[in-house]
């Protein structure tokens, strides 16, 4: 006798809206609609099903990140030899898709989607030094779990001269292990050689491979 599987499903789908679905309790197969996808739980991420095309794109987005405590009339200052994290309280926030988080100004950590997630930053600032001969910037990823991702760093030489304003642009590439997708990581930067100043900061994040397809 021939087997008789029921071919015929009705599964209710959740509406809600973009805002709310990176928030939602994840679970498999369930289904969420928004007017600009259909979602379902898959391996503990919200998978956008429908379109297609548009889960692409939200995949490998990017979101621009810009502090508006530390401005011209508000600089921060850095002391000589002592190391903070670069201030960012996400003051304006643009994004190519309001699903996107890959920064959280409360903790300050840039974040990952995925484990082995591929990712490219883009870090912006303004600085100036009173004694640029002998000053400088060094910044730096703060390093996590046996991953060196302290080596992702770069310095600013302060090439214009005493007390004049120089502008920092530094694009680096980077994955995210367990470690990274778990807790996030930080910018760190140190004024060394002398006191310096920095404002105007903005963080510029990309990804660019979603590990998780």
């Amino acid at each position: 006798m021939a087997t008789i599987r029921n071919t015929s499903y009705r599964v209710h789908v959740q509406d809600t809206d973009e805002t709310e679905v990176a928030s939602v309790n994840i679970e498999n197969g369930a289904m969420l609609r928004t007017d600009n996808a259909l979602y379902m739980g898959h391996n503990g991420q919200n998978v956008i099903v429908y379109p297609q095309t548009l889960g692409a794109s939200v995949g490998l987005g990017w979101a621009r990140y810009d502090d508006s405590v530390y401005t011209s009339s508000n600089k921060l200052d850095l002391v000589d030899g002592v190391e903070v994290v670069i201030p960012n309280n996400a003051g304006s926030v643009y994004k190519s898709h309001s699903s996107i988080n890959f920064y959280n100004s409360s903790t300050q950590k840039v974040l990952a989607v995925n484990e082995n997630d591929t990712y490219m930053m883009t870090v912006v600032f303004r600085c100036s030094a009173p004694n640029a001969n002998q000053t400088y910037l060094s910044l730096h990823f703060e390093g996590g779990n046996g991953t060196p991702y302290d080596r992702i760093r770069d310095d600013v030489n302060f090439p214009k001269g005493n007390d004049v304003d120089h502008d920092f642009h530094g694009v680096f590439q980077y994955y995210a292990d367990s470690s990274f997708l778990t807790y996030g990581t930080d910018w760190k930067i140190t004024a060394v050689g002398g006191s310096a100043k920095i404002w105007d900061i903005i963080f510029f994040i990309q990804r660019t491979q979603n590990a998780g397809l």
